[in-house]
């Protein structure tokens, strides 16, 4: 029997066409619980979690739908709610079950109307939060700016753990800034992650990123800023615990990238769930 600090009641909300229900298909696959990926607009059954015959016909998600799934020792309630304005009941009513989130954002719309909304409602109840930019291989896709706009529309205080190893249809992988790798995924779906070193190019550039992540992180960790001032390395472990209690205080909000569509940072997202 898992203990209760090894469960995530997990909810996934967003505007309305960001990506929410192919990001479920795909946490799903990953994790084991299916054994084929449903996009949205396929013929058939269509995904996991719009199990309604008018979600299937529209394409949209009208009913929040549970189901839950395991991924590295931890178990995952997860709950896919709607994305569109004239079902935010349904977000309200899953939001008082939930213990943690990830806000999807897209990576070319960035914070729209009803992320705002979202993101009052999260505030309301309490619910830590992580934030996934998703679709940072469509032609405009600017994860930067979006950061920006956590924080000047939302009022956040975002925190890039990531890096992006090329953008829209160049878009290959991202880098960890934490772990200082970098991740690709293989195979028909992405279930093949892969870790290599950073590449030569983007070394300078990931350097900057994640000295501006410890910078962000100093601000709310003790341990962070003596770790600092005293010229000492900082692993991995002290900045992951540093970022879990401060995404718990709500004082941080991680942020991580990919494109579920094309099965590129899913597993990275479960682990920061996780």
């Amino acid at each position: 029997m898992l203990s209760r600090d090894r469960i995530r009641n997990l909810g996934i909300s967003a505007h309305i066409d960001a990506g929410k229900t192919t990001l479920s298909e795909r946490i799903l696959f990953y994790t084991g619980k299916i054994h084929a990926i449903h996009e949205v607009h396929d013929h058939g059954d269509g995904p996991t979690l719009d199990y309604m015959e008018l979600e299937r016909e529209k394409g949209i998600t009208i009913t929040a739908a549970a189901i839950s799934c395991q991924w590295n020792g931890t178990r995952i309630n997860l709950i896919d709610t709607p994305g569109h304005v004239d079902f935010t009941i349904e977000v309200e009513r899953s939001l008082r079950v939930l213990d943690g989130a990830v806000l999807l954002l897209d990576a070319v719309a960035g914070v729209q109307a009803q992320s705002i909304t979202i993101n009052r409602q999260m505030q309301r109840y309490g619910i830590p939060f992580i934030t996934f930019i998703n679709k940072l291989d469509r032609r405009g896709a600017t994860p930067f700016k979006a950061v920006v706009a956590m924080e000047q529309k939302l009022n956040l205080n975002p925190v890039l753990l990531q890096y992006p190893i090329g953008l829209e249809g160049e878009f290959q992988g991202v880098i960890d800034l934490v772990e200082q790798v970098a991740h690709y995924y293989a195979g028909d779906h992405g279930e093949h992650r892969q870790t290599e070193p950073i590449p030569d190019e983007y070394a300078q550039a990931a350097q900057r990123a994640r000295d501006q992540l410890i910078d962000q992180l100093s601000l709310v960790s003790d341990a962070i800023t003596e770790a600092v001032l005293s010229g000492q390395g900082i692993p991995p472990d002290l900045m992951w615990d540093s970022l879990r209690q401060g995404t718990l205080r709500r004082q941080i909000t991680p942020v991580l990238l990919g494109s579920a569509l094309k099965n590129k940072g899913i597993q990275d997202l479960l682990d920061a769930v996780a």
